[in-house]
């Protein structure tokens, strides 16, 4: 693509094999090799490229690549027909697709704890164990990598929506737990809302952009059609990403005016 556009190669930033490795860790163990080499292709030269390269992308790459593999091959990303046979000392329940299709109070003692947290769930390649999640999150951001502000305030969005929801019913909707440590939530609070190209810079958006990241993924898992909405919802953010970074605390006093 850089050869094309006649731009220097930019092979040395490794900034593709980023986006490779967060892509692949979103896919389920399954997927054949074509599908893989399609969704790289999609978010390498379309998410990233096609917009001028590192730096310039208004939206995810990784989750470009996502989406447009979820659009066109939605059954590829049913995990539990994925993993249909084979054998696990676990539930063998997707359990976002459980919560959405059975009620909270159907799988109850289904998912402990213990067993999401230590990736004994199904799920994709890289989203089930989230103690290492977020081992590797507060590496980042010790590290500088990435913005406490976007994890922190993501995360305070999932907890504070899906207690709101399991309060007004129980029986229907899953507490904060099991949204926090299922599906692409812990990928979603440290490697993807916080991708530098499409996230805000200034502090109080970075909240802001954060928080109603959480919120919208709650939202399309209780009343949209997907059992997990993380892809579509930061993209969503993604696409209003310049408007919320707009948002400016109004300056204390008044400007002086020469006579």
């Amino acid at each position: 693509m850089n050869l094309i556009s006649k731009k220097p190669l930019s092979i040395g930033d490794l900034d593709s094999a980023v986006i490779g490795m967060i892509f692949g860790v979103m896919l389920p163990a399954t997927a054949p090799w074509w599908l893989v080499v399609v969704g790289t292709f999609v978010a390498v030269v379309i998410g990233k490229m096609i917009f001028g390269g590192i730096g310039s992308n208004p939206f995810n790459p990784a989750l470009i690549g996502m989406a447009f593999l979820m659009l066109s091959w939605k059954m590829m990303f049913d995990f539990d027909a994925a993993y249909l046979n084979y054998e696990f000392n676990f539930t063998a329940l997707a359990p976002l697709a459980a919560l959405k299709f059975k009620g909270a109070s159907e799988i109850a003692g289904l998912f402990p704890l213990g067993n999401l947290i230590m990736g004994k769930q199904i799920g994709a390649i890289g989203s089930t164990f989230g103690l290492g999640i977020i081992f590797g999150g507060i590496y980042l951001i010790l590290r500088g990598y990435i913005r406490w502000e976007i994890s922190i305030s993501f995360i305070a969005g999932i907890v504070v929506t899906a207690l709101c929801f399991n309060m007004a019913n129980p029986e229907t909707y899953g507490g904060p737990i099991i949204h926090l440590f299922t599906g692409y939530t812990l990928l979603g609070a440290f490697f993807l809302t916080t991708e530098n190209s499409s996230s805000p810079v200034n502090k109080i958006p970075m909240f802001i952009y954060g928080f109603s990241a959480g919120l919208m993924i709650i939202l399309m898992r209780n009343i949209g059609i997907y059992p997990d909405g993380t892809v579509l919802a930061i993209l969503l953010l993604n696409l209003i990403n310049p408007l919320i970074d707009s948002i400016r605390p109004k300056a204390l006093g008044k400007g002086v005016h020469n006579a």
